[in-house]
């Protein structure tokens, strides 16, 4: 292990030369919540806490870091699930979220330049507010530019328009040892060496810090409509996706969705979802310039459903319903964590065809391990999020449980051809269930990208391949 070195007044006082006492933190100054992320399954608070405005600061504090051996970890919003931005070896947290300036939209180019804390809901507004779209929606609206871009987020658009890295360009790196490079740009194709930009996209803060990015946007569809069919159980709801997608009406977004999910969501926001009598959804969307064009597309989806054993399908076309529905499909995780004492979540992604199987899967382990599992995702691409809930285990039996199960998981996805990670990321939590799955030599090779980057391994170390 790196022998870093321990934060002391004179560390500080570095700091506080370079940003002033009003934006340096450091002992009890430090909130809690900067010690964890969303789930909150490892937590330990950095030894100095700051908050940088420009790429020159980032480049300074990293340049000073690693002449002295201090590790550094980037944080944004603090959205994540898997402890990548938890500094679980003290040191320096640079909060970015004040690096939240939108730069240039380039109506020509088709592009948006911005700093990494501006907010995936902000860049929606904003480009829209010009009849442009920006793709990738990751669910958690409040989440950083700069988080997505290290996650690679996906979201329920990734069906019809891909994820995160798609819309890259270009990005402003620091580098661990402060040096600034650039890569990418507003162009459209680049064969110019190594893709560095898509190295950086996915690395979870391990590799440099993003103090800039380009993003790629499109012209905002004029309208969108959503069906919610009902299915008399998830293996039907599930085979039908396929062909769905194969249809060439393809729609913007599958989920699926299962009746107690609703049934939580329902409680948790005290409203009625349009139906929630059936075992099985899925719910689509469909977007485009005209409604003639939707109608052609919604119809033909409709009919492959009902033909595939679809008990009904309900047309989300009013205000009212769409709010009703996609309120409680982005409630889903609040609504599980805030039916039960503790959870972690499993973020595989697995062949479309599988989904299926391995929901199926969880719900003979809820009964082999006598605990309670929940599950929706993106059946469109074969991302799952599922909650193994904690309820009334003790603090005690909830690892050990946990681990049994989450073990039985994962080989599961491996057999089915799946990954550990669909779009949270592996950060510190996940992995040893990467490391099972990868061939050392996969691994070898990621740890010596890492020392490419990060030669004194100080730049959010302990994560990913570590």
């Amino acid at each position: 292990m790196n022998n870093y070195k321990t934060l002391d007044a004179h560390d500080r006082e570095f700091l506080v030369s370079l940003l002033g006492e009003e934006r340096v933190f450091t002992g009890e100054a430090i909130s809690d919540d900067f010690s964890h992320d969303e789930l909150g399954g490892i937590s330990k608070l950095p030894e100095a806490l700051v908050n940088v405005l420009t790429t020159d600061e980032v480049s300074k504090i990293m340049r000073y870091a690693y002449d002295n051996n201090i590790p550094v970890v980037a944080r944004g919003s603090g959205t994540g699930l898997v402890g990548a931005s938890v500094p679980i070896f003290g040191g320096i947290m640079l909060n970015m979220s004040g690096m939240n300036k939108i730069l240039e939209l380039d109506e020509e180019n088709l592009t948006l330049t911005l700093e990494p804390g501006v907010l995936l809901m902000e860049i929606s507004k904003y480009v829209e507010d010009h009849d442009l779209f920006y793709p990738p929606d990751p669910g958690e609206k409040s989440a950083t530019i700069g988080g997505n871009i290290n996650t690679n987020a996906g979201g329920m658009r990734a069906v019809k328009y891909g994820v995160t890295r798609d819309y890259i360009r270009g990005l402003e790196i620091v580098l661990p040892n402060g040096s600034v490079i650039n890569v990418g740009g507003k162009v459209v194709k680049n064969s110019s060496g190594y893709s560095i930009k898509d190295l950086i996209c996915g690395s979870e803060g391990t590799l440099g810090i993003v103090t800039k990015a380009t993003l790629k946007l499109i012209p905002l569809p004029k309208k969108a409509i959503s069906l919610l069919i009902p299915f008399p159980d998830l293996d039907k709801a599930i085979s039908t996706v396929p062909k769905i997608i194969k249809s060439k009406s393809v729609p913007t977004a599958i989920e699926f969705m299962q009746r107690e999910v609703i049934l939580a969501a329902e409680e948790f926001l005290g409203k009625k979802f349009p139906d929630n009598s059936s075992d099985a959804y899925l719910l689509l969307t469909f977007d485009g310039n005209s409604i003639e064009e939707l109608e052609k597309d919604y119809e033909k989806v409709a009919n492959i459903c009902l033909e595939e054993g679809a008990l009904d399908a309900f047309i989300i076309d009013t205000d009212e319903r769409k709010e009703a529905v996609w309120s409680a499909r982005g409630a889903f995780l609040e609504a599980v964590k805030a039916s039960t004492t503790d959870m972690d979540e499993c973020d595989v992604v697995v062949p479309r065809n599988k989904v299926a199987e391995f929901i199926k899967y969880t719900h003979l382990l809820q009964e082999e391990f006598e605990v309670r599992i929940r599950s929706f995702g993106h059946a469109g691409d074969g991302n799952l999020h599922v909650y193994v809930l904690k309820d009334n285990l003790s603090d005690e039996a909830w690892p050990k449980k946990l681990a049994e199960v989450f073990d039985a998981m994962y080989r599961k996805s491996q057999e089915l051809h799946g990954l550990v990670s669909g779009e949270h990321g592996i950060g510190y939590a996940k992995k040893q269930y990467m490391f099972d799955q990868y061939e050392p030599e996969f691994v070898e090779l990621m740890k010596n990208i890492k020392l490419a980057f990060d030669p004194k391994n100080i730049l959010n170390p302990g994560k990913v391949c570590e």
